[in-house]
């Protein structure tokens, strides 16, 4: 068993370099707990991977979190979790300070240019992958097309979505014939303690701000909280929702700030819902100027993550026990299907704001008009295409290169 020395080490470095998204992540994990270490099985890792991916939150951080416990305990948990966000997490403050006050420079807008049109095709990228895996049947596929036009056309709120693709995956799951269940190693006080302590943790701000009467900075706990229990599916899937709550029922952020964020947290290491951080710090200078935006920015950290802590430190125990019941996996794949078509939603979302000067909001989603298309954003989502599909660059690499090359134009012309 690692020491805290080695553990702080390791968990450090895949903390510093865990760029390029949840696969990614996950494929450095593997390499440096299970290949090179030893630390786990591969069994074991690929089990805690099945049981991370059904938490709602960032698998890979999760992942990384439930490594640390088994190898450590909580304190173990704590090290490892802390360490894949808090790098990302203050790479992202810096770039949102950047942002908010160099972000309306000429120059800085030609680059989040080719950045935007980088996102396009990265989102396109994630939704193909996880077509892949989870669209398997024409049910599955169904529920992808029934998902996308209830949040497209309908605008039905992502958590209700969620609920409803549980409720088919439980009543679709097919229950094998009985057999003894694996005995997991907890008690129940203990769990109940470990909810107890870590509710708390995570409540404890949102009592305080709600004591204090700070508006948007209860709005921020609230809603980021909220964001902690449904995010199935990956940062892609909630960025549809987050989007659609921030840009239109809250006004915060306009859908072309959601799009540099993204490109932003795309360009850092950890986890990509620390976008959210970068959404909270600039509805926080919007409104009052850096010092509410940083408060603001801690506080979406810590109901994002805090419930992270929760999920694993409580349910890690009963690992083989909930992956052994067929109506938890068969919610899971109703719920990766519906995830599927709310990708694709955030998809054409992003596309259409890319694509034309302006879009409009009607009764049945996004209207334009094609007198507002734009020839030249198309040509540099074409190619992002080439660079990303073609020339199969890295996703770092194919955002440098399309920052560059729209920074450069700009300059040149």
């Amino acid at each position: 068993m690692p020491d805290y020395s080695d553990l702080i080490r390791v968990f450090g470095k895949i903390g510093l370099l865990s760029f390029g998204g949840p696969a990614a992540q996950i494929s450095l994990m593997q390499t440096e707990l299970v290949d090179r270490r030893k630390w786990l099985g591969e069994k074991q890792f690929l089990q805690a991977l099945s049981f991370c991916m059904l938490l709602p939150g960032p698998e890979a951080m999760q992942l990384a979190t439930y490594a640390g416990w088994r190898l450590r305990g909580v304190p173990g948990g704590l090290i490892a979790g802390l360490l894949f966000v808090l790098p990302g997490a203050c790479v992202i403050l810096g770039l949102a300070f950047g942002y908010v006050y160099f972000g309306d420079l000429p120059v800085v807008q030609a680059v989040f240019a080719g950045v935007k049109a980088a996102v396009v095709i990265i989102v396109i990228q994630a939704l193909s992958k996880l077509a892949g895996r989870a669209l398997l049947d024409w049910q599955a596929r169904a529920l992808a097309l029934a998902a996308f036009a209830g949040i497209f056309v309908l605008s039905v709120p992502f958590p209700v979505i969620i609920a409803m693709a549980a409720l088919i995956g439980l009543i679709r799951a097919s229950t094998p014939p009985d057999k003894p269940l694996p005995k997991h190693d907890f008690s129940t006080v203990k769990t109940l303690r470990t909810i107890l302590i870590w509710g708390g943790l995570w409540l404890a701000p949102v009592v305080l701000l709600w004591v204090s009467g700070s508006d948007l900075l209860l709005d921020v706990a609230l809603f980021f909280s909220k964001l902690a229990v449904v995010t199935f599916g990956g940062a892609y899937a909630v960025l549809a929702y987050m989007t659609q709550e921030i840009v239109q029922s809250y006004g915060w952020l306009t859908t072309e700030q959601m799009i540099d964020a993204l490109g932003l947290a795309e360009t850092t290491p950890g986890p990509l819902i620390l976008v959210t951080q970068f959404a909270a710090f600039v509805a926080g200078f919007q409104h009052s100027g850096p010092g509410l935006a940083v408060l603001a920015a801690l506080i979406c950290l810590w109901v994002t993550f805090v419930p992270c802590f929760l999920w694993i430190f409580a349910a890690a125990p009963y690992v083989e026990t909930l992956l052994a019941k067929p109506r938890l996996q068969g919610a899971f794949d109703a719920i990766a299907a519906s995830v599927a078509g709310v990708i694709l939603n955030l998809a054409v979302w992003f596309s259409l704001h890319v694509l034309f000067d302006e879009v409009t909001h009607g009764t049945y989603g996004p209207v334009v008009r094609f007198a507002d298309f734009s020839g030249f954003d198309a040509g540099l989502v074409a190619l992002a295409a080439c660079l990303f599909v073609g020339l199969r660059l890295s996703m770092l690499s194919g955002l440098a290169v399309m920052a560059g090359l729209t920074g450069l134009l700009h300059v040149v012309m």
